[in-house]
């Protein structure tokens, strides 16, 4: 049975992941517009509304609406010394029988990087899916640049797998990424 986005919540010892709520917005926009050019040059094309309440509305629409279908959970997380925001982790395009898989986004403030919290969110993250989600693999692709993206997944124990030629738009660009596949038992805890 799939979990109530209302009463989800994933803690490590150091921070709380939790499905973005309305209340969420004022934090999140700040966070991405004070990192918006660490975060640019690995994201697709901002939209010209990005971090207004338009924009968080619409993404919050969707994130429920993929919620309630079984086929998005979109996590915020927090420090849980500070309840600061610090980044967001999410499981998109879930797949059921036979394939059992999800993808896997991300992204951490600039300010927050190289702390370690988006290697402990991701690992929590993974764990949920496959815990409760009942999930089997889950994907993510990175560009083949982004060194701390790929030590990230590294080290939660997803292996490399090959290039995806033009497999996302960043920045207005279809880009290369590298891919990478995580199984239920290759999870480094």
């Amino acid at each position: 049975m799939l979990p109530s986005q209302r009463d989800t919540l994933i803690t490590t010892p150091r921070l709380a992941l939790a499905p973005a709520a309305r209340t969420d917005f004022e934090d999140w926009a700040k966070l991405r517009l004070e990192s918006r050019e660490h975060l640019e040059k690995w994201e697709p094309r901002w939209s010209n509304d990005a971090g207004s309440r338009p924009d968080w509305n619409r993404r919050l629409k969707a994130w429920s609406l993929g919620w309630k279908q079984g086929q998005t959970h979109v996590f915020l997380f927090r420090t849980i010394e500070t309840g600061e925001l610090i980044g967001s982790v999410s499981l998109t395009n879930v797949r059921g029988w036979p394939s059992h898989t999800a993808n896997l986004g991300y992204w951490v403030g600039a300010s927050f990087q190289g702390k370690g919290y988006m290697q402990e969110a991701v690992t929590a993250l993974c764990g949920w899916a496959f815990e409760v989600r009942g999930l089997e693999r889950i994907e993510a692709g990175t560009l083949p640049e982004n060194t701390r993206s790929r030590q990230v997944l590294e080290r939660v124990g997803f292996k490399e797998e090959g290039l995806a030629a033009a497999y996302l738009e960043i920045g207005g660009q279809r880009r290369d990424h590298v891919i990478y596949g995580l199984v239920t038992d290759g999870l480094t805890r």
